[in-house]
């Protein structure tokens, strides 16, 4: 073989894509189609409640298309990080969607399901054995760590797919996944260049973004050759430029030449990008530079109690310009009130949209405010009923502070939304951001397989 042609529908597996776009992917003959279906970007909350940040309908849309046309075209469907975390409750709600559209559909296909969710016992073990090493800035993790951590999985590598498509798999359901790789693996296992297949991936696993205007519901596809690669969006309104190309590269790197991944990195330091025509790029140059030893990244969340948030705008030019004492003064005057109550575990924060809502996290940033703002009270504590206080009262004490200057008595504060206070529910954060080093990369994920034969 000597080119490989892949698709990729969408960026996420639920975001959606033109049918006319898909349709023209189609045309050019891919050899698979390929879909990553999630990402840590949207927080821990989703890890940790093993939810999915995609909506069912619109996941079910997109594979209700992709799979029949698969399947009559011949080719795989490969499909990564399901129900975008990727542990087992995740996976189990894609499987239940799959299991849908077969019968509906009464599609006859061989599934495999490939699991990245471990358990407890298993991972301190690993770090017993001193096969578990932190990820900057996280620390190294202790037992009693794993041990609060609600749920724990692994990114893959290419491998376990490609003994899984050895296997005859029609479909591929993956928990989590190293991105590219569920773009990467059908070329590797048809001995195509590693570094050029992963740097591929990288690019067609958020689809039509890397174009112009970018899209994240929208097509590209990828031709794979000996020696380059040639990326081409699927829509007419877009085009890919070198610019495009080479900065979607760089996406989610600390370090512009080396894109690490499970078992080694690719090398960047030789890649060319060469405009083809108005609206393709072709790439070469990628290496791929194996690890002495094989590591995957943990991912793993720890819940830690219930949120309350309530939203608030200002426009008191007085008020604005007192904002920060104010504010202060306000979680002094929470504290001082349940000090004595026995509630004094809990996190009062106000996010403060048109000063530094956005860059507040940035040490050192000069901040400017705009002539009004937009709060955000949030109220972490223990249990919802101890968070929905600490809001309650700080949004009532806000909604009332006097300060200096101040001549209406009616009220700080515009509520946009009644009731004002939102319960927000569980919150988690992450707790476990770890390389583990593994001596099989694909005993470690568990394959399971499934066969649908025209169900009625």
């Amino acid at each position: 073989m000597d080119e490989l042609r892949i698709l990729s529908p969408t960026a996420i597996l639920g975001y959606g894509f033109p049918m006319e776009s898909f349709e023209e992917g189609m045309k050019r003959k891919p050899h698979v189609i390929a879909v990553d279906a999630g990402s840590t970007d949207p927080g821990p909350y989703y890890l940790g409640a093993g939810k999915s940040f995609t909506d069912k309908n619109s996941v079910k849309r997109d594979l209700e298309i992709m799979i029949p046309a698969a399947l009559e075209a011949n080719i795989p469907v490969i499909i990564g990080t399901a129900g975008g975390s990727g542990g087992r409750p995740h996976v189990e709600f894609n499987l239940d969607i799959i299991k849908e559209i077969a019968k509906e559909k009464k599609l006859s296909f061989k599934l495999a399901i490939i699991q990245s969710e471990f358990e407890k016992d298993f991972i301190k073990e690993k770090l017993r054995k001193g096969d578990i090493e932190p990820l900057h800035p996280a620390k190294q993790i202790t037992e009693e760590e794993i041990d609060n951590t609600v749920r724990i999985v692994a990114q893959m590598g290419e491998e376990p797919f490609m003994k899984a498509l050895e296997e005859g798999a029609d479909v591929i359901l993956a928990g989590r996944s190293y991105d590219p790789s569920v773009f990467s693996a059908l070329a590797i296992k048809e001995g195509f260049n590693k570094g050029l297949a992963i740097h591929l991936g990288k690019i067609l696993e958020c689809a039509a973004i890397a174009a112009l205007p970018g899209s994240g519901s929208d097509s590209m596809f990828g031709y794979l050759r000996k020696d380059n690669f040639v990326l081409e969006p699927l829509s007419p309104l877009r085009k890919c430029t070198t610019l495009s190309i080479a900065a979607h590269t760089l996406y989610e790197k600390t370090n512009p030449y080396i894109l690490p991944g499970p078992g080694g990195a690719i090398n960047l330091h030789e890649c060319e990008f060469k405009q083809l025509d108005e609206n393709k790029v072709q790439v070469s140059g990628s290496k791929f530079v194996p690890t002495d030893e094989y590591f995957v990244k943990l991912e793993g969340v720890r819940k830690v109690g219930y949120r309350t948030i309530s939203f608030a705008g200002v426009k008191d030019p007085i008020m604005i310009s007192k904002i920060d004492s104010i504010t202060q003064s306000v979680k002094d005057r929470v504290v001082n009130n349940f000090e004595n109550y026995g509630l004094i575990d809990f996190f009062l924060d106000f996010k403060i949209y048109g000063k530094n809502g956005v860059m507040g996290m940035f040490p050192h940033i000069e901040e400017e405010a705009g002539n009004e703002l937009m709060i955000i009270i949030e109220a972490v504590a223990p249990t919802q009923e101890q968070a929905d206080t600490i809001c309650g009262f700080a949004r009532s004490t806000m909604l009332h502070f006097g300060y200096e200057g101040r001549i209406a008595t009616a009220g700080n504060l515009a509520f946009p939304f009644s009731p004002s206070d939102c319960k927000m529910g569980e919150v988690y954060e992450f707790n476990v951001y770890h390389l583990m080093k593994v001596d099989n990369p694909t005993d470690l994920f568990p394959i399971e397989y499934m066969e649908f034969n025209k169900q009625s």
